[in-house]
């Protein structure tokens, strides 16, 4: 799916009234079957782009296309066909905290699914090798048959990543997947997820906050500070004095200090239920 935005305005879906756009009259292209990482410091507009990106929210101002279409001028069926195309994974996974992995990772294939289908998947997981592959591109096949509250809060950040592996989506929409996993971990799932998504041809756009993961994975690299465009160039092309621009006055976050490195080993805290109606 290609993707593209002109003078494109947003408001974060949480901010106060009066506030200023998280996104400001952005324009950005990206072909189909490209990977792109979106870096820059918080409050940059990153994760307000993702939810643009997928139709969850409309730009207040501005135009958005979506494979050629704009989505809010879709009738409402035509919209939901569109966002069963696309898998948008939030920093913190829906995962129903009681329901096993086999579920949860199964539960990416829905949007191509029928009613009945869907409720009894709940019960009777249609396709357990299926999820054990992916799972295990991620190092996760032995949680299979795990309940989703006795991981850690790493383990569910890469079911959630798993789940992408069998969605029927032709975009994958990934904001900050790495923000639970140590250097190792964050290594191999974001390399898991890019070369998955290259050789399915899949659009990838992603959000992160580790400026090396994203320059060594990615081939083309987009810097976003106060939701203006600081740059879009190859990642070989990224210099220090790019990050040291798009980082200024957020120097920590460059550093890497802002982001946690052992939450992967303890099980995490239930999170709450989050319930995506497409």
């Amino acid at each position: 799916m290609k993707l593209q935005t002109d003078a494109l305005w947003a408001r974060h879906p949480a901010a106060r009234a009066g506030s200023a756009a998280a996104l400001r009259g952005l324009a950005l292209a990206v072909a189909a079957g490209e990977q792109v990482a979106v870096i820059g410091p918080s409050g940059a507009g990153k994760t307000t782009l993702l939810q643009v990106l997928a139709g969850a929210m409309p730009p207040s101002a501005g135009a958005l296309q979506i494979d050629g279409q704009d989505p809010w001028t879709l009738p409402r069926r035509a919209l939901q066909r569109l966002r069963g195309r696309l898998f948008l994974a939030p920093q913190v996974p829906p995962l129903p905290p009681r329901q096993r992995v086999v579920t949860a990772v199964l539960a990416g294939r829905l949007p191509a699914m029928g009613l009945w289908a869907s409720l009894r998947s709940l019960f009777y997981p249609h396709d357990i090798p299926a999820a054990h592959e992916a799972l295990d591109h991620f190092d996760l096949a032995d949680k299979l048959f795990e309940r989703v509250d006795r991981l850690s809060g790493g383990e569910r950040q890469r079911v959630g990543l798993a789940r992408a592996l069998l969605a029927p989506a032709r975009l994958w929409l990934v904001d900050e997947p790495l923000s639970a996993l140590d250097p190792a971990r964050a290594a191999q799932a974001l390399g898991t997820l890019v070369r998955q998504a290259h050789e399915r041809g899949i659009t990838l756009v992603a959000t992160l906050h580790q400026v090396d993961m994203a320059l060594a994975h990615f081939p083309r690299i987009v810097g976003l500070r106060d939701g203006q465009l600081a740059f879009d160039l190859p990642a070989s092309q990224v210099s220090r004095a790019h990050l040291a621009a798009l980082y200024a006055q957020h120097e920590h976050e460059l550093r890497g200090e802002a982001a946690a490195s052992a939450a992967d080993s303890a099980p995490a805290a239930p999170a709450p239920v989050v319930m995506h109606c497409r």
